[in-house]
């Protein structure tokens, strides 16, 4: 093989996993286990891109050297333990700049009025999103709206929309709007770097068709156009490696872990191709 074949096969291979041992301890840890809240060890996925949530609920932590971006905020109780996490990395919650979330369910947001004041972090919405969350109040158009409650009123400090970018010194997170699970449901890509390798990293927020009570989505031909919009753009993307809010939709543990490869580049097809399965199998029901 030319030195040239090689440096470009070296660059698209999956990067290897940054800490494989970290992410067999919270699969052995979590195992058996389905709360919100259960806690789980940290671990750092790739360069500068730590996980720092439970054993379902993603918490993203990403470094840098002017201050760190929290990504989602998890449940409410689970707070103190996402705290824990940080510290035993060796960061400062402190140093925590921003925050910026998934989607307003309570599962995701619901510790955000808590990490605000613990780290005096700015936080980031869209005005869909920041609705919810500056009323506590779940939107009555969620399709989960009559069996999920809301949570602790939270503070919005800049209403963002698709394309927007926002940064803490080098620290550089793209915003991109992914309606459907809720309306205000947003979706983030940045680079990260392990030494010289710089990959991208997306976090496609929760693509699901999951209605509750009596909600159809046969009756909201809006909400379902909204999904397909959002899968056709998911299903578009270069995601490198794939990260999402609940670890178990992309295998997150297991690709962290070395039993898949850490980055595939079907990932973002394959997680659109199962969402747009599963709305499909809810409109016949």
């Amino acid at each position: 093989m030319s030195i040239t074949l090689a440096f470009l096969a070296a660059a698209t291979a999956s990067p290897a996993p940054a800490d494989p041992g970290a992410a067999r301890e919270i699969i052995r840890q979590c195992e058996g286990k389905d709360g919100f809240s259960d806690p789980a060890p940290p671990a750092r996925i790739f360069g500068n891109v730590w996980y720092v949530g439970t054993c379902t609920v993603t918490v993203l932590l990403i470094t840098g050297p002017d201050g760190h971006i929290l990504v989602d905020a998890g449940m409410e109780d689970a707070v103190p333990q996402v705290l824990k996490n940080i510290a035993k990395l060796g960061f400062d919650p402190q140093d925590i700049g921003l925050i910026v979330s998934s989607h307003e369910h309570f599962d995701h947001i619901g510790g955000l009025a808590a990490l605000q004041k613990t780290t005096g972090a700015r936080f980031v919405a869209t005005a869909d999103a920041a609705k919810v969350i500056r009323s506590g109040k779940v939107s009555p158009a969620d399709p989960q709206a009559q069996e999920i409650h809301g949570s602790r009123k939270a503070r919005v400090d800049r209403v963002i929309r698709t394309g927007d970018v926002v940064s803490i010194g080098p620290l550089k997170l793209t915003a991109f709007a992914t309606p459907g699970h809720t309306e205000g449901s947003t979706s983030w890509h940045w680079k990260s770097c392990e030494g010289t390798d710089c990959r991208t990293v997306t976090y496609v927020d929760s693509v699901t068709a999951f209605p509750l009570g009596t909600y159809r989505f046969a009756d909201h031909p809006d909400r379902v156009a909204m999904f397909r919009q959002t899968f056709a753009q998911v299903e578009a993307l270069e995601c490198g490696i794939l990260l999402t809010p609940h670890p178990s939709a992309s295998a997150m543990f297991e690709r962290m872990s070395g039993a898949r490869p850490l980055e595939d580049p079907e990932a973002c097809k394959t997680l659109a191709a199962g969402a747009r399965d599963r709305l499909e199998k809810a409109l016949t029901q």
